[in-house]
């Protein structure tokens, strides 16, 4: 059995032991010890990193009792080595498990709803919730969250005695076999846990919830707490500035300014499309009654195409080819007629320039990867 030392000091970073095992595998060496300060995997928190004895650690998993190294280079057992942690990365997974409590006993406590996954991602974590989290509560939600850090509560994490464990009220799906390993926060939340913690609230500095969505039939909600809350903050703050500058707008009115802008070319767009149908109709004008019609417009998408080969094939009495684009990138194109079947003109088009489209007989629509002069050279042989 490996003696867990981050169990009795969280912020323990350097540490000396002995090696009781090594052993070779295709990733690495399996090493273990008399006692580590090297969290393994589990709880939903990742494994602690670092180095044992010069060598790097790069997994560490809990396998019967024994906690097992794995590392890019060989240990001597019975050798005594150090070993040292990379504590950054640990105590921002402290931060992140201890806002993940604090808001879970919260919601525990208002819904009555039970934490069914947990997440930490490389920006965010996950919390899934088996019922439906108001979004208009997640303000509160949070307020009540930071507010336990304002407090500095100490966390207390014990195994209770097999007497003692019946009369702790903690938070859990189901019983659970003695032992069990208690996490506390005094007012928030007493849980069942086996991840390494904080030793008080207000090491984790912030907690920011970003979202609740609906997920197989509970909440997602995401959040972030201590030194990532910060960080995405700061890039929310750096994106906003630059969006007050675009407007011209205070940046705590950034808001008001993208709406108004948004109403603004709501309107340049309903007249855009004005104009546009105004133009389709006057060129289609320009072909009454002149049969078959291959015509060029630039700047065109899928829908305008369609919407001038219509109007072109009411007005000409034939079929209406409609292309628009450019002999480096290709064109697009609507071919359209009151009467016929187009089908075998489109595969014909298709096939001969390098094209890919379809669609019903009396339209064909699609892209061709040729040029102006060779689509023309078509349509006057087709003819």
């Amino acid at each position: 059995m490996t003696e867990k030392l981050y169990y009795r000091d969280c912020h323990l970073a350097q540490f000396r032991a002995s090696v009781t095992g090594c052993t070779p595998t295709e990733k690495g060496y399996l090493v273990t010890l008399d006692a580590t300060a090297f969290y393994p995997e589990g709880g939903g928190q990742a494994c602690d990193l670092g180095t044992l004895g010069g060598v790097r650690v790069l997994d560490v998993q809990e396998r019967d009792g024994e906690i097992l190294h794995l590392c890019d280079g060989a240990l001597q057992v019975g050798d005594q080595v150090d070993g040292a942690i990379d504590d950054a990365r640990r105590f921002d997974l402290m931060q992140q498990h201890t806002g993940e409590h604090i808001v879970s006993g919260i919601i525990h406590r208002r819904f009555g709803y039970h934490n069914t996954g947990f997440h930490m991602g490389a920006d965010v974590t996950t919390i899934d919730f088996d019922g439906i989290i108001p979004v208009e509560a997640l303000a509160e939600i949070e307020a009540e969250a930071n507010g336990a850090l304002w407090k500095n509560l100490p966390v207390r994490c014990w195994y209770p005695s097999p007497e003692e464990l019946p009369t702790v009220s903690y938070r859990t799906k189901r019983a659970l076999p003695w032992p069990v390993r208690i996490v506390e926060i005094p007012g928030y939340d007493c849980c069942a846990c086996c991840g390494v913690h904080t030793a008080a609230t207000g090491e984790v500095g912030l907690i920011k919830l970003f979202s609740a969505v609906g997920f197989r039939g509970g909440t997602r909600m995401e959040l972030a707490c201590g030194r990532r809350a910060l960080d995405m903050l700061n890039l929310a703050f750096a994106q906003n500035t630059q969006v007050s500058q675009a407007f011209s707008a205070k940046w705590t009115e950034t808001g008001a300014a993208a709406a108004k802008m948004n109403e603004a070319l709501a309107a340049e767009k309903y007249r855009a499309i004005g104009l546009q149908r105004r133009l389709i109709a006057g060129i289609a004008q320009r072909y009454d009654n002149c049969g078959n019609v291959v015509h060029f417009e630039p700047g065109l998408d899928a829908g305008l195409l369609r919407e001038l080969a219509d109007a072109i094939a009411q007005r000409c009495g034939g079929i209406a080819a409609v292309f628009s684009g450019d002999d480096r990138t290709g064109y697009g194109f609507c071919i359209l007629a009151r009467t016929g079947d187009l089908r075998p003109l489109g595969k014909a088009m298709t096939q001969s320039l390098s094209g890919r489209g379809g669609g019903r007989a009396d339209a064909q629509q699609g892209r061709v990867n040729t040029s102006r002069t060779q689509i023309e050279t078509f349509f006057a042989n087709w003819n």
